[in-house]
């Protein structure tokens, strides 16, 4: 395995390129499915999970190759093999967002049922429940998810969960109802930009979508659909996060290809913290004033305060003049972060679904283990931060979602390096 060595204390100054999204790129690779002819996809990210959702592809009959600009081309060739096996969708929960387009356009699916998730409980149900409704018969067999269908219909489905609008729920039954009869409606669906721009990707597939960004969708259904060429949006997340690490090492960052208006929720909250944010023609400026306010976050659906900066934020929020409180609305037991930033300095207090953040005015570095994904990253900022070394383990987590994350931060003056842990 790899580890991230930082030694902490550097003011980040320069521009940083935000990639594609990766929580975009994964379902529009996955409704490559639905198409006849070839689908080239453009400003997709080089990352472990959509390495991943690649082999997938391929075993799955459809050849997925990058060319020398870095676009990727995908084409369903053999419809033949429809089972996602375990030993690759355990590596990569996403993988679930392929039962949609195998039903739809193969009218088999046999999906490895995920497995626990580190940030919490991630059902499937809901994933099961729209595909049923449009005409799917489900079982569970071996701990695999196995649904047929004769015929899909369009139906009116309501999405709505514990927690809010499913994501990758919205993105399977909506990829299922372009191939439906007739049209479809969700309810409570998913609002997300990703899902956005996954129903843009496949209008121009030639599918007939409506009120994408919104809680009610419309799908009227057709016979086909085709390749087609389409840009994935940049990595809101990921973007957010480099926002932080400006803050946080009271640095000046200039951001390629952020789009703000993906942001509102987090931006406005930074802004009340002391984050000045601003859009000009080379992109969006980050800079931060010496004292920061202590404020009160809980995370929702979009366009709501995102789950996936709240580890991140916490960060930020440790070094404010104050207490603050961070509440989580989306994942509830998303807190492993914390026992690993408390060996920092920091002073977080669990209640519940709830984090009491009191401010400090220093961090340590330490040897920490990275848990999931976005808590990986946190660790990270803590780290630029920390007097001393930081030793951030488990880089897999870190490899799904942000690439090249060291080179980005070493190019704008962090001291920074991967090393391969004996």
């Amino acid at each position: 395995m790899e580890s991230l060595i930082i030694q902490g204390g550097n003011r980040l100054k320069g521009t940083i390129p935000i990639s594609g999204a990766k929580n975009a790129a994964l379902p529009i690779m996955a409704a490559s499915i639905l198409c006849e002819g070839e689908t080239i996809l453009r400003n997709v990210p080089d990352l472990r999970d959509v390495r991943q959702m690649c082999t997938l592809l391929n075993r799955l009959g459809v050849k997925v190759e990058r060319d020398e600009t870095g676009a990727m081309h995908l084409r369903a060739e053999d419809e033949m093999n429809c089972h996602a096996e375990y030993e690759l969708v355990s590596k990569m929960r996403a993988s679930i967002c392929v039962l949609g387009p195998l039903l739809a356009k193969r009218r088999k699916a046999q999906i490895s049922m995920p497995g626990g998730c580190s940030i919490g409980d991630r059902p499937v149900r809901l994933h099961i429940k729209g595909l049923e409704a449009l005409g799917g018969d489900a079982d569970l067999v071996t701990g695999d998810i196995v649904m047929k269908a004769k015929k899909l219909r369009g139906a009116e489905i309501f999405l709505g969960g514990a927690f809010g609008s499913t994501v990758t729920g919205t993105a399977n039954v909506l990829m299922a109802a372009t191939l439906a009869e007739g049209r479809t409606i969700i309810e409570s669906a998913a609002c997300e930009p990703e899902i956005v721009d996954l129903a843009e990707f496949l209008n121009k597939c030639g599918a007939r979508i409506e009120g994408h960004g919104t809680p009610r969708i419309v799908i009227e259904g057709v016979a086909s659909l085709h390749g087609a060429e389409h840009s994935v949006i940049p990595d809101r997340i990921e973007a957010g996060t480099y926002i932080i690490a400006a803050a946080v090492t009271n640095g000046e960052l200039t951001l390629k290809d952020c789009r703000l208006e993906h942001l509102v929720a987090f931006i406005d909250t930074l802004r009340k913290v002391g984050l000045n944010i601003e859009k000009s023609d080379k992109g969006v400026s980050v800079s931060s004033s010496r004292r920061l306010d202590p404020t009160e976050i809980t995370t929702q659906p979009y366009p709501g305060f995102p789950t996936d900066l709240q580890a991140q934020t916490m960060v930020l929020l440790s070094l404010a003049d104050g207490n603050s409180i961070v509440t989580e609305k989306v994942f509830p037991d998303r807190f492993l972060h914390v026992a690993e930033l408390n060996r920092m300095g920091t002073r977080l207090r669990k209640e519940g679904p709830t984090v009491i953040v009191q401010g400090v005015k220093k961090l340590i570095g330490a040897p920490v283990m990275a848990s999931d994904l976005r808590a990986s990253a946190a660790l990270v900022l803590a780290g630029l931060i920390s007097k001393g070394q930081t030793r951030v383990q488990r880089m897999y987590h870190l490899d799904r979602g942000y690439e090249k994350m060291e080179l980005k931060l070493k190019a704008v003056g962090a001291d920074i390096s991967r090393v391969t842990d004996e």
